[in-house]
């Protein structure tokens, strides 16, 4: 049976038994030096039918293995969209962006598993964003902004800290299908760069086929080895540590926890339980748990996140900051330190020993089928602005969530305190993703009239967040006011 070997038509016999006094072993033995003396590989965009599936059965005793794409896409191709995406990922352009994050990784995977095969909106919102199966994109532009807002980030990562990169990814305007293409300007002049431009979803034309077959099969596996590797087990800070400033944004509103020598205190809320994991656990009720046993080592997933997001952005500032759970916390730390608050008053009870809020107050409701939630009371409603912030009920699955994003005075007047709470662990997630966020703060800073550092105000803000599938997707300010000194 004929095969193609780096261009080379090689014929496979079977001789009979009688042949020789080696009989088939002796002629395997003379078609494997053939293979040891050529470059052996199949066309890249074979797909699985009887007779190759019988060629791979006959060659089985030969090769070590024989590969066959199934899905039409380049295996070289799909890795460093991989790589590409992973490290998009890991970026500072996409740092605190977890609904796009979600979303690119969605693209990517289905450029991978379904080339060709265009993505609808109705499935991006429904499959993404958990929206509800009545989603009409023609009334709805929220799939279109969320893509508006990748391109903005893609583009953003490619001209600062991805100038470098070989390989770009790219969400054309009008579509959902994710390309991955080499850059122009870095394209090599002999005809290489044409086969590594790919993008996903097409097959070459034929005349790239001996492009392909130039490479050797163990080269290329060890090249896909070595990106996978890299991919695994990169550094997902490197990028940060490398030397790209942060944005200005960044900055101006963290001059204030980032400029002094001490570093800021993080306190993050954990709230007291009563009962066991195993069998339930409830808040503490002082009415009623006075002798019971109190767990408080438990925080929400919301807390945790927050937390290492704040990490990541000091390291981007080139500083770090200090951690402490809410139920050690002293009143000398809140004397000599900077402190950021992650979590409610509800939760993280140490806000009610130091300066907090005074125009939007946390309040757990007593009575009614909301008894049990928390809402954020507007002490001094203006304008249009709601008396009361109440997210979804508990009784159902989150869809949206309301929290403080506020900057006040510390105990000693030098120092200041950042209230970052919502009324669930996701708006608590969402509020530090807030402040974390060059376009949030961006908008932020613009409604305060600050552009410099050391211009920003003690201030109080509410935000409302849609979550869906568990993660907070949007943010918006709806409430924004300046506390009298």
């Amino acid at each position: 049976m004929p095969y193609s070997i780096a261009g080379i038509d090689v014929h496979l016999h079977r001789k009979s038994p009688r042949a020789g006094n080696n009989g088939p072993r002796a002629e395997n033995a003379r078609t494997l030096l053939i293979f040891s003396k050529v470059r052996a590989s199949f066309p890249t965009f074979d797909t699985v039918t009887l007779n190759n599936a019988r060629a791979c059965k006959e060659i089985g005793e030969l090769i070590g293995s024989c590969y066959i794409d199934v899905t039409g896409v380049v295996v070289s191709a799909k890795a460093e969209l991989h790589t590409a995406v992973e490290r998009l990922v890991a970026s500072h352009a996409l740092h605190g962006s977890e609904s796009l994050c979600k979303l690119l990784r969605y693209l990517a995977k289905r450029a991978q598993e379904q080339p060709g095969v265009q993505v609808k909106e109705y499935q991006i919102a429904t499959e993404v964003f958990g929206r509800q199966a009545d989603f009409d994109p023609q009334l709805d532009s929220f799939v279109r902004v969320q893509a508006g807002r990748l391109r903005t980030k893609l583009a953003e990562y490619y001209g600062s800290e991805g100038s470098a990169d070989r390989l770009v990814v790219e969400l054309p305007k009008g579509s959902y299908a994710l390309a991955l293409h080499e850059r122009p300007a870095l394209a090599g002049g002999n005809g290489v760069g044409a086969e590594m431009s790919v993008a996903l979803g097409t097959a070459p034309s034929p005349g790239a086929r001996p492009l392909v077959l130039v490479l050797s099969a163990a080269l290329i596996a060890s090249l896909l080895f070595i990106a996978w590797f890299v991919a695994s087990r990169r550094d997902p800070n490197a990028v940060q540590r490398g030397g790209v400033p942060p944005p200005a944004v960044f900055r101006v509103f963290w001059d204030g926890f980032s400029r002094k020598d001490q570093e800021p205190w993080v306190i993050f809320s954990n709230a007291a339980f009563v009962g066991r994991p195993d069998t339930g656990m409830r808040y503490y009720d002082a009415a009623r748990d006075q002798n019971a046993q109190i767990l408080d080592h438990y925080t929400g997933v919301g807390e945790v996140l927050a937390v290492h997001n704040l990490d990541l952005l000091f390291r981007t500032l080139q500083r770090s900051v200090r951690v402490k759970r809410g139920s050690l916390f002293s009143l000398d730390d809140a004397k000599n330190n900077d402190l950021i608050f992650i979590g409610s008053p509800s939760e993280n009870l140490t806000l009610l020993e130091v300066p907090s809020t005074t125009e939007f107050l946390f309040r757990r409701i007593d009575k009614g089928v909301r008894a049990g939630n928390v809402s954020i009371t507007n002490a001094h409603p203006q304008g249009n602005e709601a008396p009361e912030f109440l997210a979804t009920p508990s009784n159902v699955p989150l869809t949206e969530d309301y929290a403080v994003v506020a900057l006040e005075k510390g105990l000693n007047p030098q120092h200041f305190e950042l209230i970052l709470a919502g009324t669930t662990t996701l708006g608590t997630q969402a509020a530090v993703e807030y402040v974390t966020t060059e376009n949030y703060l961006n908008d932020l800073l613009h409604r305060l009239n600050v552009s410099k550092a050391g211009e920003l105000k003690p201030f109080e803000a509410v935000i409302h967040v849609k979550v869906a599938r568990g993660v907070p997707v949007e943010s918006s300010i709806v409430a924004l006011h300046l506390p009298k000194s």
